[in-house]
Formats: C-alpha cells, sequence, structure tokens
C-alpha cells in the first residue's frame, strides 16, 4: 500500500524525466527522456500527510534524510517544482501553522524564529554588508557583494534621496542601507526592526563607523511607527513586507502614512505571488511562521486607498534567484563550520529552503518587486528612469 500510494503520487509528475529509488532497492523511471535526477526514497510517502501539504511532506522527508537527491539539490528541484502545479495543501488541516495573530507578541517571536539564529551563522554565508534579501546584478561578473551595494544604490537613487532628507527604513536589517544613505547622501536616518541579533550588531556598525549623529535605530514594530517623534521625507522597506500578514496590509500604509510627509516618497521591495494565498505550509512551520507573500495587485490597491500614487514597478525575479544561488553555494562551502554548531536535520533544513526558493523564482511562481509611491501627487521628482542608470 505504501509504495502504491509513492508511485501513484510521483507518476503526477511525468511530464519530467527522473529516476527513483526505493527503500527495497526497487528503481522506476518518471517521464520520457534521460533522468534529470535520481531521487532516493528510504521511507515510503503517507496518504494523510500528502493530503495535508505536498510541500510539508516532501520537505520533512528530505530534512530527517529520508529521501535523498543523487546531486545538486537546486538542479533537482529546479525540474520537480517546474510542477508545482500539482502540489497543494488542505489548510484546514493544518491549522496550527496557519493560524492568523499579528499581535506584538506573536510578531516578535515570529521574527526572532527565523533572525535571531545568531550573527555569527548569517556571517558565514551573506556578503559583508550583511544584506539578507535580492541583490541586483548590473554586471555577469558582479560578485554578491556588487550585488547587494548596486541594489542598495539603486534603491537609494529611486527615492531619489537628497542631502540632509529624513530616511526611515522599516525592517532595516543589519543596517547597510542607512550607512549608505548617511555617508553618501548625509541623510538622516531612522530604522526600526524587530531582531534583537540585528539591533545589537546595527548599533555595533553604527558605533564603528562613527555615524551615531546620523543613524537612530529602535527596536521595535512597524505597529508603532505613529509613536515616533520624526517626519520622515522618504520611507524604504526592503524584505520586511513579506512579514506584516494580508489582513494587516491598510494598516501597514496607515502607519507610513502616519509618518511620511506630504509629497513624500516610499518604496517597497517584496517577494510577490501571482495569486493570493495563504502561504507554503513547509516554509510558514520551519522558515518564516507567520509569514505571507502578497501580490503586486492587493499592494497596489491597497495603497491607492491611501492616496499614494504608483510612480514605478520593477522585477527583479531573475535577480533574487542568482541571489539565493550565491547564499545557497556559500552555506555548502561552509558546511564544515555549520556542521559544528547545528544539527543535521536543522542544516538540511536550510540547505532545502535557499535551494526550493531559488528554483520557485526560476520558475516564475514567486517574483520580487520593486514599487515606488509617492504620498498625494509629486511633480518634483524625476519623470524618466535616467538618473537610476548614471
Amino acid at each position: 500500500m505504501d509504495k502504491r500510494i509513492t508511485k501513484q503520487f510521483l507518476n503526477e509528475f511525468g511530464s519530467i524525466s527522473f529516476e527513483t529509488v526505493f527503500w527495497d532497492g526497487e528503481t522506476m523511471k518518471i517521464g520520457g527522456g534521460d533522468p534529470e535526477f535520481r531521487a532516493y526514497f528510504h521511507k515510503p510517502l503517507k496518504a494523510i500527510p500528502l493530503i495535508r501539504s505536498t510541500s510539508l511532506s516532501l520537505g520533512e522527508l528530505y530534512m530527517n534524510g529520508d529521501i535523498e537527491i543523487d546531486g545538486d539539490l537546486y538542479q533537482a528541484l529546479d525540474v520537480f517544482l517546474s510542477q508545482f502545479q500539482n502540489f497543494s495543501t488542505t489548510y484546514r488541516l493544518l491549522p496550527k501553522i496557519f493560524h492568523k495573530s499579528f499581535g506584538l507578541k506573536t510578531e516578535k517571536h515570529n521574527i526572532s524564529h527565523h533572525y535571531d539564529l545568531g550573527n555569527e551563522f548569517y556571517k558565514l554565508w551573506l556578503d559583508e554588508t550583511l544584506s539578507y534579501s535580492c541583490g541586483y546584478f548590473i554586471k555577469d561578473t558582479d560578485t554578491l557583494y556588487d550585488a547587494q551595494m548596486n541594489k542598495i544604490h539603486y534603491i537609494l537613487k529611486k527615492i531619489q534621496l537628497k542631502e540632509g532628507e529624513w530616511l526611515l527604513d522599516i525592517g532595516c536589517g543589519f543596517g547597510s542601507l542607512l550607512i549608505e544613505a548617511a555617508k553618501k547622501y548625509k541623510a538622516n536616518c531612522v530604522g526600526i526592526t524587530l531582531s534583537k541579533e540585528q539591533y545589537r550588531e546595527c548599533m555595533k556598525k553604527i558605533k564603528a563607523q562613527h555615524l551615531e549623529n546620523q543613524i537612530q535605530i529602535f527596536y521595535m514594530n512597524y505597529q508603532e511607527l505613529s509613536t515616533l517623534p520624526f517626519r520622515f521625507d522618504k520611507i524604504v522597506s526592503v524584505g520586511m513586507l513579506e512579514h506584516v500578514g494580508r489582513e494587516q496590509y491598510p494598516y501597514f500604509f496607515q502607519q507610513i502614512n502616519s509618518v511620511l510627509k506630504d509629497k513624500g516618497v516610499l518604496l517597497l521591495h517584496f517577494i510577490s505571488s501571482l495569486k493570493e494565498s495563504d502561504g507554503d505550509a513547509f516554509i510558514k512551520k520551519y522558515i518564516f511562521p507567520g509569514g505571507i507573500i502578497p501580490t503586486l495587485r492587493e499592494i497596489i490597491s491597497t495603497g491607492t486607498n491611501y492616496a499614494f500614487h504608483t510612480l514605478d514597478v520593477e522585477s527583479l525575479r531573475l535577480h533574487y534567484n542568482k541571489t539565493l544561488l550565491c547564499w545557497y553555494h556559500n552555506f555548502n562551502r561552509n558546511l564544515p563550520t555549520l556542521e559544528k554548531e547545528f544539527e543535521t536535520n536543522f542544516i538540511r533544513m536550510w540547505q532545502l529552503y535557499l535551494a526550493s526558493c531559488a528554483a520557485m523564482f526560476h520558475n516564475g511562481y514567486i517574483d520580487l518587486h520593486q514599487v515606488v509611491f509617492s504620498k498625494g501627487a509629486n511633480n518634483g521628482l524625476e519623470t524618466t528612469r535616467h538618473h537610476l542608470y548614471q
């Protein structure tokens, strides 16, 4: 029965070609042509976990070493996830994963789960800026560091930051964007974060570069933005919107509206999905609890309800595929160090997360958008993109 369930499931992916080796040594080929990868199933698939969630069932088997891939994990996933439409999730059967709670305590827990694993962990596989978001590769020869610096300056050009202006970064990460804004543009910079580890590293970097008079970092939630004693000319949020939650998008824009000056500029940089959904069970359980990927249309629509005018929309989907592959290869290069600090299933979980996300971007199931808004009509901004490429 177990083998029949496993074979029946795998045969749904017959439009691609791969080979499976079962726990008893039997080999089965799926699809026509030469197999593009080989998968070893040391345990069978079970009907109930598959009904609950395809990705969670397969993900947990891979994490625990019950599924292994012969060759590069990303290459196999890039092929397999091209058929992601064959995956399914029964949300009502996973209430603990898909519960909706956006209180301050819950959000702090969710952020800490992912971002407070320790700064040394992230330093192993991120670039020198510690940027944990999509880079921008201008040339084929760009390194990960180049791409992250390109991204930072691209964003600052997009918002047309001027000397002396007030800039807010919502979810400022390790502070690299604010540091560049302070150094290059002499801007007055404020960042907020819910990660204690990132807050600590931000403060350390700011002090090391003697920028205390230009940059202030607050450990706080975006829901508390209206309590800040500042009003901003420009606001950016890079890779944070995915943590807000669909029901909270109106409140997110309300809070931004409360601290952004009239005619001010807002840039949102976020992972997006083609259609609204409650998310992926594996990612929500193990990687980003509480995370929701928005669609482009709902963010633009919500913004218009608060008189935010859409000025520019750009997809950087393939840039995120390349960024994730850089992280994935850096992660694998540092396995000897990681294996001293973390358990095997944690390492396999992160390998699966990085490789599968890269494959999902490559196959177009998720995207990365940068959207620039102005609060009300602003006729004083550049009217072309020419300044972005100078």
